[in-house]
């Protein structure tokens, strides 16, 4: 094993790499607020459940003894409302009632809206466009005025009614829920983890639910109150049974006797008030637990590519002539436009790549590297047409394949190592998790056995202290200690092609270099080829065997190192390398005029 130098790597002081994040029970333990709406909660529950110990009353009992009678009257706490009835027991089961009618609607709108909220925010246009059609025609509905109509098929039954108006509820948290996904599912951990091979039933539930879990918990205490006041709504309105003891019904009661008990009509409001009120509070605290301080992944903006055609490509295969391990053959991309056409943006690219060897991809921002990358990974947005082509990789078929056979195949035979590290970690997770996570979804191992894999693999890549980054989380590492877990969960499962996009960028000079040298001894173990999407030449030379050349979405020359930095010739080629800044050039124009306009200062260079 070949030892690397991490004095660049270590955390800063004061900065723990261990597992320091508190629990949420521990953050909601320690917010007042928290402590007091659940306490609060939690006794008014607890009274409902225990109310036959706590009455000798039923809700329905009436005595004429107990009309109106006055609180504190022998057996009658709260004293009798206008038929004689027990006002305690009454509020007693009409916190029953409440937590019957909040657990059916809230438990009904949220199976319906996360389910399709996920499916409609991760999927593609198709499958978003169908259910917003069916939650937008769920909405046009009354939904009160619905509830009032269908009382002769509920029969009066309070749990029905909740039924039918968490059906009501579903598209507010479908809407939610899909914003939210459709913004996550955006992320690079999410397209790190489907690069992975991992199933999307498993993204959904843990990279993404995970995530979005904070709104939908505050959205949830918000139903759970929405639900107790439509029912004693309704109650109020007598809109069911009579028998069935409400805060609505008590309400109403009271109303009727206001100017002579008017305390008949605070006792249920005070009730309701204080129920729904606790329940808001609650939810915000425990939206403020789960998402407090949870660092936040920022994503990246994919360029948009202009196809054009360029005459005189050297180097590069006929089509029909592309052999080897990768072999990429005419491929075509294109995206629709507004109008409805189809724009290329990666046009008749062919390259070929072998065992053992690295072929950098090399050019301008925009010129289509990624998604010629995307492409063979099979993870291209959902908008994106492949045009025409084909992609082989040990003699397979790539393109047509479907997802389930894709999965298959990455995280196994392709595996990639993107771009800026700290953003393709999720911060929800600690690193271990996530390489045994991983390991798992590429081979048949143990949870057990996955993690002594990723342990080893750590210590492989030049990880000083693989159990201390193991247990850390991605905000707890160094930016060159990322790009190493993530080369690490890349050849976990030996692949036969690594795919590094840019994988250098964000890292500072060493950094770099002791990245570059470990792909290469890897490399050298694994017999693995090389896919290097860069547009620094100093990597290229450093790093690869042969290099292709891409300009506006296609390849414009391919060659040897050698050949091409000697003599490059396509004009495009010459001047990315006379662009390359060295110590023979320096710069003598004066600083910029601030009343000149932008860009017209003119930069001039001469041998020094």
């Amino acid at each position: 094993m070949n030892s690397f130098s991490k004095a660049s790597e270590t955390p800063a002081p004061g900065t723990s790499a261990g597992p320091g994040r508190k629990s949420a029970l521990h953050k909601l333990l320690r917010d007042p607020q928290a402590v007091i709406s659940a306490g609060i909660l939690l006794v008014i529950v607890l009274m409902g459940l225990l109310s036959p110990l706590l009455t000798q009353h039923g809700p329905n009992d009436s005595s004429l003894d107990a009309v109106n009678a006055a609180p504190g009257t022998d057996g009658y706490l709260l004293g009798g409302d206008k038929s004689g009835r027990d006002i305690f027991a009454r509020l007693l089961h009409s916190v029953n009632t409440s937590v019957v009618s909040a657990l059916i609607g809230a438990s009904i709108a949220l199976a319906i809206g996360v389910t399709f909220g996920l499916i409609g925010g991760y999927f593609g246009r198709r499958v978003r466009g169908l259910t917003e059609w069916l939650f937008s025609l769920l909405m046009t509905f009354p939904g009160l005025l619905l509830l009032i109509v269908l009382l002769p098929v509920t029969d009066g039954d309070y749990r029905v009614t909740m039924l039918i108006f968490g059906v009501l509820l579903s598209p507010g948290i479908y809407r939610l829920v899909r914003n939210l996904v459709v913004g996550v599912s955006k992320e690079l951990y999410v397209d790190a983890a489907r690069v992975s091979g991992l199933p999307d039933r498993h993204i959904l539930r843990r990279h993404v639910l995970f995530v979005v879990r904070g709104p939908i918990v505050i959205a949830a205490a918000f139903l759970a109150g929405s639900c107790i006041s439509v029912q004693s709504g309704l109650a109020f309105l007598g809109v069911g049974s009579d028998d069935v003891a409400s805060f609505g019904a008590m309400v109403a009661d009271g109303f009727t006797n206001l100017y002579e008990e008017p305390l008949q009509f605070v006792w249920p409001s005070l009730a309701l008030g204080i129920m729904t009120a606790s329940l808001v509070l609650l939810g915000n605290a425990l939206r403020d637990a789960l998402e407090g301080g949870r660092p936040k992944a920022t994503g990246v903006a994919r360029p948009s590519e202009r196809p054009a055609q360029e005459p005189g490509r050297p180097g590069i295969p006929d089509a029909g002539a592309v052999s080897g391990l990768l072999a990429v053959e005419g491929l075509a991309i294109a995206y629709p436009t507004p109008s409805g056409e189809l724009k290329e943006v990666v046009s008749d690219i062919s390259l070929e790549l072998e065992a053992g060897e690295t072929l950098a991809l090399v050019g301008e921002s925009g010129s289509g590297k990624t998604q010629t990358a995307f492409a063979a990974l099979g993870v291209l947005p959902p908008e994106a047409v492949v045009v025409r082509g084909s992609i082989r990789l040990d003699g397979r078929e790539l393109l047509g394949l479907p997802e389930s056979e894709l999965r298959k195949v990455r995280g196994t035979s392709i595996a990639y190592v993107p771009q800026e590290p700290m953003s393709n970690l999720d911060p929800s997770f600690t690193v271990g998790a996530q390489l045994v996570e991983g390991v798992r979804a590429a081979t048949t191992l143990s949870k057990r056995e996955a993690r002594e894999r990723a342990l080893a693999l750590l210590e492989r890549v030049g990880i000083p202290e693989p159990e201390r980054t193991f247990a850390s989380y991605p905000h707890q590492i160094s930016g060159g200690m990322a790009q190493r877990v993530l080369i690490a969960g890349a050849v976990a499962s030996r692949p036969l092609l690594l795919i590094a996009d840019e994988p250098t960028t964000a890292l500072d000079v060493t950094v770099q270099a002791e990245i570059l040298d470990l792909l290469r001894d890897l490399q050298k173990e694994l017999n693995m080829a090389v896919l290097l999407i860069t547009h620094n030449f100093g990597v290229v030379a450093d790093a690869c065997d042969r290099i292709a050349v891409m300009r506006r979405g296609e390849i414009v020359e391919a060659g040897s190192i050698d050949d091409l930095f000697g003599e490059p010739a396509h004009p495009y080629t010459r001047m990315l390398l006379d662009s390359i800044i060295d110590e023979s050039k320096v710069r003598t124009d004066g600083p910029a005029s601030p009343a000149s306009p932008a860009g017209t200062t003119a930069v001039r260079t001469e041998a020094s």
